[in-house]
């Protein structure tokens, strides 16, 4: 459902190389920053974990009573500084693993050898740290739109009560 795209400076590179002939090394390059961002979200677990674990009685009562996006919102202001400190190690790792940054300076030469074109020079992991962020984030109101609609997940006779509180 979520999927890093290239930085816009490099929708450019990604165009050019493509009427070039060079398709295969663009799609490698995509390749690489959603493989490094799969395997940086695996971090979230313990932080969301943490983050849950600090709910106050006010802190549930906001999310239950608030708007759509209240429970994300409250994620989000708990967990983004330490998601960001988690993730950016872990896809700079996964980008040398998987030598994404090999795949990425090819790309930016090949991109940067033709003429009449501007020359880039991004932080991918940077950028890709902020897009695995906002995926996260974007998952988390699926599936908490999922939760207050679908009242099928609504099971326990105590999520039944709790619930009930908002309507």
């Amino acid at each position: 459902m979520v999927k890093i795209t290239l930085p816009q400076e490099f929708q450019t590179v990604d165009n050019t190389l493509r009427k070039l002939g060079l398709s295969n090394l663009a799609d490698e390059g995509l390749k690489v920053l959603n493989r490094a961002t799969e395997d940086a979200v695996k971090e979230a677990t313990p932080i969301f974990i943490d983050a849950a674990k600090g709910i106050t009685f006010t802190d549930a009562r906001q999310i239950l009573l608030g708007k759509d996006d209240a429970a994300t919102n409250y994620l989000k202001s708990n967990t983004e500084l330490k998601l960001y400190d988690s993730l950016k190690p872990v896809i700079n790792n996964s980008f040398e693993k998987v030598e994404a940054d090999q795949v990425w300076s090819n790309l930016v030469n090949r991109y940067n050898n033709v003429t009449f074109v501007p020359k880039v020079n991004p932080n991918l992991t940077v950028y890709v740290t902020k897009e695995a962020l906002k995926g996260v984030y974007t998952m988390i109101s699926v599936e908490k739109k999922d939760i207050r609609t679908k009242t099928t997940l609504i099971t326990t006779a105590l999520i039944q009560q709790v619930f009930a509180l908002r309507d």
